[in-house]
C-alpha cells in the first residue's frame, strides 16, 4: 500500500483530506507543521507528500529545500491558495511534482495523487531557467508526464484572466509542448524542451523549442492537415499504430485559437500569441 505524507497546519482540512485518502485504500499520516513534516521525512520512505505552503514554523517551500538532496526523493505535490506568481514559481524551482490550488477539490486531489503513485519510474526535473512572473524560461523533460506537470504551474500564472481566454491558451500550450515531446524530443527523457513565457500588457507569449531537426505537417502520414479530404479516423489509426497522438487536428485547433502561430524555418521552434483585451 502506498504511503502518504500529508502536511497540512489546518487542522479541519488536514482531516478532511486524510479522510478522504484513506477512503480511496491510501495509506495516510498526517501532520500539521513542517518541523514534524522533515522529523517524519527522516524516519520513513514516503511515496508521496501533500505539502501545504504557508505554515507557521517551517514552510513548505523550505521543507521542499531540504528534501533537494534526499535518497530517495519522494514526490511533493504542493497545495496553497497563494497563486501569486512567486510563490507558483518557487515550487517550480523546488522540484515540486506538480500544484494543487485550495480550496482542494475532491476529485482534482484523487487524479493527481492516483497519477502520482501509479507513476513509480524517477521524474527528470523541470530545470527553472527565469523565473521572474513577466518572463519564464524552463527546460521540460521529453516525457508526456511534465506536460500536465508544468501546466499545473503555468496556468496559476494567468488566474487573472477571463476563464475562456485561459482555457484556449491552455490547449493549444498543451498541444505545442506535447508535439515538441513527442516528435523533437522522441520522448526521451534525457532530453529537453524550452519554454518561454512572456506576459505583457496586451498580450501573452510562448516560445517552444524542441532538440529535434524540424516538424513538417505535411509529412505526417495521414495527417489532418495535410489530408484534409480523406478519412478523418485513418490518421488517427495510424498514429495511435506508433504510440503518439493524433497531432493533425491539434495543429488545426491550434490555429483557431491562437491570435498567431509561427513557426521557425526548420519548424523546431513555434511561437503562439493571445491578444488580451484593453
Amino acid at each position: 500500500m502506498a504511503q502518504i505524507l500529508l502536511v497540512e497546519d489546518e487542522r479541519v482540512t488536514r482531516r478532511r483530506i486524510q479522510k478522504m485518502l484513506e477512503d480511496a485504500d491510501y495509506e495516510v499520516e498526517a501532520v500539521g507543521n513542517g518541523t514534524d513534516a522533515l522529523a517524519r521525512l527522516g524516519e520513513t520512505d514516503f511515496d508521496l507528500v501533500l505539502l501545504d505552503i504557508w505554515m507557521p514554523d517551517i514552510s513548505g517551500l523550505d521543507v521542499l529545500n531540504e528534501l533537494r538532496n534526499a535518497s530517495p526523493r519522494p514526490k511533493v505535490v504542493v497545495m496553497t491558495a497563494d497563486d501569486t506568481s512567486e510563490t507558483v514559481l518557487d515550487a517550480v524551482r523546488h522540484e515540486a511534482y506538480q500544484y494543487l490550488p485550495k480550496p482542494v477539490e475532491p476529485e482534482a486531489l484523487l487524479a493527481i495523487v492516483n497519477k502520482a503513485i501509479r507513476k513509480t519510474e524517477p521524474h527528470p526535473p523541470i530545470r527553472v531557467l527565469s523565473a521572474k512572473p513577466h518572463w519564464v524560461e524552463l527546460a521540460v523533460p521529453c516525457e508526456r508526464d511534465a506536460v500536465e506537470r508544468i501546466q499545473s504551474f503555468l496556468s496559476h500564472l494567468d488566474a487573472d484572466l477571463e476563464t475562456t481566454t485561459r482555457e484556449a491558451i491552455g490547449r493549444v500550450f498543451r498541444e505545442m509542448l506535447l508535439n515538441a515531446i513527442e516528435w523533437g524530443g522522441q520522448l526521451d527523457p534525457t532530453r529537453e524542451v524550452r519554454v518561454t513565457y512572456l506576459r505583457a500588457k496586451k498580450m501573452i507569449l510562448y516560445r517552444i523549442a524542441d532538440p529535434g531537426e524540424g516538424f513538417r505537417s505535411e509529412d505526417l502520414d495521414h495527417a489532418a492537415v495535410s489530408n484534409p479530404e480523406g478519412n478523418p479516423m485513418e490518421h488517427m489509426e495510424t498514429r495511435m499504430a506508433k504510440g503518439i497522438r493524433p497531432g493533425g487536428f491539434g495543429i488545426l485547433m491550434s490555429q483557431e485559437l491562437a491570435d498567431e502561430l509561427l513557426y521557425n524555418e526548420a519548424q523546431n521552434e513555434v511561437v503562439f500569441v493571445k491578444y488580451l483585451d484593453p
